[in-house]
């Protein structure tokens, strides 16, 4: 059957204005921090965040001072949670081995997984204090073997976030930056008299942010282009409807631009969501924001049958796809683009989103990037790069005459003629190619 829309995403009546002014407001901001240096960055700190502390490097003395201003048990649980993501991410490592092969006698490849040797680390602020992502970034680039991790995150309405700089320290960033948005971006991509140039960014951020990435893209490395966060959730008619409605707010309350999706094949059960959506919007504390996006971005469609709406949400390819169904495993022989897959009602997207409680890396795909990529993970952080090493004559002599031959069937005489020393280099002899310039 063709899907049924129960509910379907606002027309684009808003002005598009202000997001195609992005890409250059960025790059003004870009090159004025390039010539400007950390004059610059004090300059737009101060203009967007309102913040020009003397150093916008926290000392060690400084960080154990904000730490101890936190809740005994809010320290416990930040450690808690990085313990089960250091964890995942310890066993993502292990599963990327090195290795060396002899593919014929005497010819010896290898590979290996060499870290970045310095990377920046962006931990958003804006609405709320996003401990999660310090875990996500930051320790997960040490268990990969980031020898240098520096760290920025934005003040909080003129405020240090206690909780960030807590995550921060504690998930082993090397240097903590007070410091948000582009000017951030530019100072670690860049380098400034006091803040270090960086090889690779990883973190999420809001449009500035992610274009800021997007420009030095190239200059550095970057973790991914990410976009607002997305929720789509398979249902079946076993699924609880308020069970729905909540994870779906639990989503949507991110900012005023979440997609948040609901695929079901029970027309009944779409329709009970969305009326409990509504009456839970009526309580919600961040309601301000969350009904905002489900009114602009929500979703209902009912399908036929599961495969249908598999073969939908495949289609939309979101960053977080919740599957609430009766035999929840089947989605992961039938689904393939996704960034992050939850499945049974045991198990909610806030777990890995968040608060990142279970373990598994929270920076994902956006905007169906999720058709050609994954998420933030230990690999991002490291090189694979591979070693090649003939000690063979006779293997050596006979992949010289190979390359000789393969190299003049597309006319690169030069790649042929190194091939050709190899395949005769023990007879001494000059080659003619040398005395006649053949």
């Amino acid at each position: 059957m063709a899907p049924k829309f129960l509910k379907s995403k606002a027309s684009a009546t808003e002005s598009n204005s202000t997001a195609s002014k992005v890409p250059d407001i960025v790059s003004s901001v870009i090159a004025t921090i390039r010539s400007g240096g950390n004059a610059a960055v004090r300059e737009y700190s101060e203009k967007f965040d309102r913040w020009s502390p003397e150093s916008f490097k926290l000392s060690e003395e400084e960080i154990s001072k904000i730490i101890s201003t936190l809740p005994e048990q809010t320290v416990k649980d930040i450690k808690e949670v990085q313990h089960n993501v250091r964890r995942f991410a310890e066993a993502q490592r292990k599963s990327l081995t090195d290795f060396e092969l002899e593919i014929e006698p005497g010819v010896h490849l290898g590979q290996k997984n060499i870290p970045i040797a310095a990377v920046g680390t962006y931990i958003p602020g804006g609405r709320y204090p996003l401990l999660a992502s310090a875990h996500m970034t930051i320790l997960t680039a040490k268990v990969a073997g980031v020898k240098k991790v520096i760290a920025c995150t934005p003040p909080i309405a003129g405020e240090i976030p206690a909780g960030t700089v807590a995550a921060m320290h504690l998930a082993g960033a090397d240097e903590i930056y007070i410091l948000g948005g582009v000017q951030a971006i530019a100072a670690m991509a860049i380098g400034t008299e006091t803040i270090p140039k960086v090889d690779f960014i990883a973190g999420p951020g809001n449009a500035f942010v992610a274009e800021a990435k997007r420009q030095f893209f190239g200059e550095v490395g970057i973790d991914l282009f990410a976009g607002p966060t997305e929720i789509l959730i398979v249902a079946d008619e076993f699924a609880d409807p308020f069970m729905l409605a909540t994870d779906l707010l639990s989503q949507a309350e991110h900012g005023p631009d979440t997609p948040a999706v609901l695929i079901t094949t029970s027309e009944d059960v779409g329709n009970k969501t969305i009326e409990l959506v509504d009456r839970l919007l009526e309580t919600l504390s961040t309601a301000e924001i969350a009904s905002v996006s489900w009114k602009n971005f929500g979703e209902v469609i009912v399908v036929g049958d599961l495969k249908e709406a598999y073969e939908l949400a495949d289609a939309y390819a979101f960053e977080h796809v919740q599957i609430l169904t009766k035999n929840p495993r089947e989605a992961l022989e039938n689904m393939n683009n996704y960034g992050a897959i939850f499945l049974g009602d045991k198990t909610c997207v806030s777990y890995g989103d968040k608060a990142s409680v279970i373990g598994t890396n929270h920076v994902l795909p956006t905007k169906k990037a999720a058709r050609y990529t994954g998420g933030l993970w230990v690999g991002k952080y490291l090189r694979t790069v591979t070693y090649q090493e003939v000690t063979s004559a006779e293997a050596s002599g006979h992949l010289g005459r190979l390359c000789g031959r393969s190299a003049r069937a597309e006319n690169f005489e030069g790649h042929a003629r190194s091939g050709d020393l190899r395949a005769n280099y023990n007879l001494g002899d000059e080659f003619d190619w040398i005395t006649k310039g053949k």
